[in-house]
């Protein structure tokens, strides 16, 4: 057994309980989530999202897809398929990691998708009829995507936003944008970085997400934070 003795894993506040990222949206009586993570399923179940008329990728790392596999539950309660939205790129990286989902002959009951690449990240894409705009970002060399709807914004595992990104940043009512810890990070923003990028943008509100543990306990980084920008915690739910 592993231990751990540091304040937020002994932390009896449920927001220092911190699952793998994610994001479920309720647009226009639409069910969207980006990313699906391995907690996926059990986040799901928390929330009570009975159903599930899309999902978004933001990136191929597998803390932010291993979760596709359960989908299936919604296939069998829905009686579709479901839309996959991705880059190209993050499209064939699930082909390989989740090669049985696309064979040829595929066997009973494993997940129904259908993959709708995210050809240019300057254009918006149509989902069931919402607007979503891409926004793009590089995790350390990675380019990665975050989303635009309406006036929420969502961007995680970033440390690089361009001059076109951090445009379409402005005049939105909620950014919600990674903040891993204080020190210096090769592929995420630092709570520093992700303020200086929040500052910028001028949002009427904001929320840090994709925390570790080094970052501290959320009731003492909140106390330093200003009232506008908060820290997400697992199963916030936040008005547009």
């Amino acid at each position: 057994m592993i231990g751990c003795t540091c304040a937020v894993c002994r932390s009896l506040d449920h927001r220092d309980k911190r699952l793998r990222v994610s994001v479920h949206l309720d647009v226009d009586g639409h069910s969207f989530v980006i990313d699906s993570g391995p907690d996926f399923r059990q986040q799901m179940l928390r929330a009570q999202v009975m159903h599930l008329d899309a999902l978004l990728f933001t990136h191929e790392h597998k803390d932010h897809t291993a979760g596709l596999d359960d989908i299936r539950a919604y296939n069998f309660r829905q009686q579709t398929d479901m839309p996959v939205f991705a880059e190209p790129r993050v499209l064939d990286q699930l082909k390989q990691e989740f090669a049985y989902i696309f064979a040829e002959h595929k066997y009973p009951g494993v997940p129904r998708v259908v993959l709708h690449p995210i050809e240019r990240d300057d254009t918006p894409f149509d989902v069931l009829g919402v607007s979503v705009q891409p926004l793009r970002a590089l995790h350390h060399k990675l380019p990665v995507l975050g989303f635009r709807v309406g006036g929420f914004c969502y961007l995680t595992d970033a440390n690089y936003l361009g001059p076109e990104t951090r445009a379409q940043l402005r005049d939105a009512d909620v950014i919600v944008l990674n903040a891993l810890r204080r020190e210096e990070h090769i592929s995420h923003f630092t709570l520093a970085q992700a303020i200086e990028v929040l500052e910028e943008a001028a949002p009427k509100r904001a929320y840090l997400t994709h925390i570790s543990h080094q970052l501290g306990l959320h009731r003492e980084v909140e106390a330093e934070l200003p009232p506008w920008i908060r820290l997400a915690y697992d199963g916030l739910q936040v008005a547009v």
